[in-house]
């Protein structure tokens, strides 16, 4: 009887030890949530140049409005690559080691990706990649809680080729230079190792040609974004081919000015029209669009950094609380199961001196 007593009383106690256990788990692990809850989200964007690309500054000022909005739940940082690798990779090692929940990635080289996500992954932190698409998505697929968020390329690609198809039916006889129905053409490329512009390239010749009208490449010049690089490649290729250039398709607005300012060195596109070379860019930026309106460019595929910067947003916070990235937004994963591309808005241009915005 006394041991059973005994039994008893072991049994007794170990329940209510038990008791006590796991009322006290179940307050730490309330705490721990409301903690989580109450505590900003941390979130690292790492851009490749903020000193000379106007388009990362400008996410960057639309990433500083959305924590202003939401002061006290979410903590923005952006940090400047400097366009150098090393310097992207040092950062976000320091970063990881921290503490960061999100890391919105624009690549100071895309063909590192790879290593880059590995060690991101190392610390569970969830990863968007931004702004340069990787020609594959190979490294993004290889971590569960990695996504590309872009602008659809060949979309922007396919309204540049409209601009020049509209302004070759209407001014033919002044852009086709030496009458041999062809469009002789100069393309600024942004960059290698990047589809945004490899598609915007693709997308923009193929729409002229299957308008009907031939084209002719004279040069194709990587300029990696930069107006002075740009005006600078420009007025050499004006020496070497002179009036032959009938065209100027650029990846973006930034390269499309220093090939403006390059061609005004030459006595080109500073209001006459018989002296005035088509050129077309991307992003539709206020000088360019103050350009296009006194008949100086022809046009610019319009597109809102903010647009990205919410669609960035909007996905990295369903990725911080491990929701499907695209619940409660108006986004799609396309094809590859981890990639979401933002539309543009449409397209402006001068027509008959009047801009038109389509």
């Amino acid at each position: 009887m006394q041991v059973l007593k005994k039994v008893l009383k072991v049994i007794i106690t170990s329940i209510m030890i038990l008791v006590i256990i796991v009322g006290n788990s179940k307050k730490a692990i309330s705490l721990t949530k409301d903690f989580q809850a109450r505590r900003s989200i941390k979130v690292a964007v790492f851009a490749k140049d903020l000193v000379t690309d106007d388009y990362l500054i400008n996410i960057c000022k639309d990433f500083e409005e959305i924590e202003r909005k939401n002061q006290g739940k979410v903590k923005i940082t952006c940090y400047d690559s400097k366009s150098n690798l090393a310097i992207q990779d040092e950062t976000i090692d320091k970063v990881l080691k921290e503490g960061v929940d999100l890391i919105l990635l624009d690549p100071a080289d895309t063909r590192n990706l790879q290593g880059t996500i590995d060690k991101i992954k190392i610390y569970d932190v969830p990863v968007i990649i931004f702004n340069r698409e990787p020609l594959t998505m190979d490294a993004i697929k290889s971590y569960s809680k990695a996504l590309y968020i872009g602008t659809d390329s060949k979309q922007s690609g396919i309204m540049q080729g409209k601009m020049l198809i509209d302004d070759w039916n209407t001014n033919k006889n002044l852009i086709d230079r030496n009458g041999d129905n062809i469009i002789q053409y100069v393309m600024l490329q942004g960059e290698r190792y990047n589809m945004v512009p490899i598609e915007r390239i693709k997308s923009s010749v193929s729409t002229i040609e299957e308008a009907g009208i031939q084209t002719e490449e004279l040069a194709s010049i990587v300029c990696q974004w930069d107006l002075e690089l740009a005006k600078s490649e420009v007025k050499s290729l004006l020496l070497r081919y002179g009036n032959r250039i009938e065209a100027i398709i650029s990846n973006d607005d930034t390269m499309a000015l220093g090939a403006i300012q390059a061609l005004q060195e030459f006595g080109y596109n500073k209001g006459d029209r018989t002296k005035t070379i088509p050129v077309v860019g991307v992003d539709a930026v206020p000088e360019a669009r103050e350009l296009i309106d006194k008949g100086i460019m022809l046009g610019s595929v319009v597109h809102d950094p903010i647009d990205l910067v919410q669609a960035l947003y909007s996905v990295g916070m369903n990725l911080v609380n491990n929701k499907n990235p695209v619940e409660g937004t108006e986004y799609k994963l396309d094809d590859t199961g981890v990639s979401i591309h933002i539309p543009f808005r449409g397209y402006i241009q001068n027509v008959r001196g009047y801009v038109e915005s389509k």
